[in-house]
């Protein structure tokens, strides 16, 4: 247990009140929910110390225990809307389980339910990177595509009329002249104490990125929930 002797917590974020896909972090993918599938990587992990569901549905703590996760509390309202803050949510969460141990978590992970197809080497990569750079959190990222890139993107004016939302747009005729771009995939986010809890920062200037080169599934909506759902179909024996 514990990474090179620091103690890790992970969280899990999973408010009840999703509205592109209604209760989506228990519907399944692969005959798991998205809640189970989350539980069965964190299991794989040893390193974890502990491991909780931040949610303010008593059915998703329900199905959290019967995977392995603890669900010590039901999230307040003014941390379940979808305008609470992902650093409030990991805050109090984090607080929550220091005072149920009655330890202290030197390193945290923040794993979303909604990357159904995230593994354990995505975790311990994030963690990795993290501290082996010695930096201050991490996050796990994927390239943008070439056609939207800021070089590649345009804008519509009133008449109809496009231009180039980059004013050097028109040079780059072919994506590999554009720079390389980044976006958070949201398979894990790692950080240390003071980053979230004194800070309250995630993404913050000594944050370090971790290519995920595969393509990426994190379900926003119904059409992302059956692509993953087609995804697992094809790779169950």
């Amino acid at each position: 247990m514990a990474w090179q002797g620091r103690t890790v917590l992970a969280v899990v974020p999973a408010r009840g009140g999703s509205k592109g896909v209604p209760r989506k972090n228990i519907a399944e993918v692969g005959g798991l929910s998205l809640i189970a599938r989350t539980a069965a990587v964190i299991k794989a992990l040893p390193w974890i110390d502990h491991a909780l569901i931040s949610t303010d549905d008593p059915d998703f703590a329900a199905e959290a225990r019967r995977h392995g996760l603890d669900a010590p509390f039901l999230r307040p309202a003014d941390l379940s809307s979808d305008t609470a803050h992902a650093a409030d949510v990991w805050i109090h969460a984090w607080l929550a389980a220091e005072a149920q141990h009655g330890m202290r978590f030197e390193i945290s992970v923040y794993l979303q339910p909604t990357s159904p197809f995230r593994t354990p080497a995505h975790v311990e990569a994030t963690v990795r990177s993290m501290i082996e750079g010695g930096s201050a959190a991490a996050c796990t990222v994927s390239r943008v595509p070439g056609h939207f890139t800021p070089q590649k993107l345009l804008l519509r004016d009133d008449a109809g009329r496009l231009s180039f939302f980059a004013a050097d747009g028109a040079q780059h005729k072919n994506r590999q002249t554009i720079p390389p771009y980044w976006y958070r995939n949201g398979y894990c986010y790692a950080a240390l104490r003071p980053t979230v809890i004194e800070r309250r920062h995630i993404v913050e200037e000594d944050c370090i990125g971790v290519p995920i080169d595969e393509a990426i599934v994190n379900i926003d909506d119904p059409f992302e929930l059956e692509i993953a759902r087609w995804l697992a179909a094809r790779e169950a024996p």
